[in-house]
């Protein structure tokens, strides 16, 4: 099985590897550019975006992340995650530069603030019976690209899309006690 690195600055990235973990994928916690050598996949958690797009600066990793992104990389990115490859930021801050890797616009927290936090099940393409959707500050697409698939939607918007071997989701699929969109990502990558 192919090595997946797990963007590990800030968020849910201990979710995300106990996943993986679960489904026995060898994980490694990437801090620095030197730490995408050697994996064949990344999952970029959720957080707080404009954070983890400060910490993507300082670290060093935003140009060497975009870089290998734009390689063919494929990733799986969940809420703030979706947030970091978008093209479009439309509510983001002044200083916040997306890693513009997927062709969508998200506007942040677009389904309300944390008191606003639901869950929902989904319908998602490739997998049999609903996905508990975890919905917590999440953003909304609000437009997808040419070449980007609506994998899953909920109350008729995007909420799960692909474009290659890039997956984006703006729910938590690590935290909803139901491995199979991780199980279906890896089938993909191995």
């Amino acid at each position: 099985m192919v090595k997946v690195g797990v963007l590990a600055l800030q968020g849910a990235f201990r979710e995300h590897r106990e996943v993986l973990a679960a489904l026995s994928a060898d994980t490694v916690e990437v801090r620095t550019p030197e730490a995408l050598s050697g994996i064949g996949a990344l999952v970029l958690p959720g957080g707080e975006s404009t954070t983890m797009t400060r910490l993507l600066r300082t670290s060093g990793l935003h140009g060497a992340l975009s870089e290998v992104l734009r390689d063919g990389l494929p990733c799986l990115a969940t809420c703030a995650g979706l947030i970091l490859l978008a093209s479009e930021v439309l509510d983001g801050r002044a200083d916040q530069e997306p890693l513009g890797v997927l062709d969508v616009s998200v506007r942040r927290n677009g389904y309300g603030r944390q008191l606003e936090s639901f869950e929902a099940p989904l319908d998602v393409e490739g997998l049999a019976g609903p996905f508990p959707g975890v919905f917590i500050r999440a953003p909304v697409i609000e437009r997808t690209g040419p070449g980007v698939a609506v994998l899953a939607r909920h109350d008729g918007r995007p909420v799960l899309v692909r474009r290659g071997p890039v997956w984006a989701s703006t729910f938590h699929p690590e935290l909803a006690g139901d491995l199979r969109l991780h199980e279906l990502f890896l089938k993909e990558v191995a």
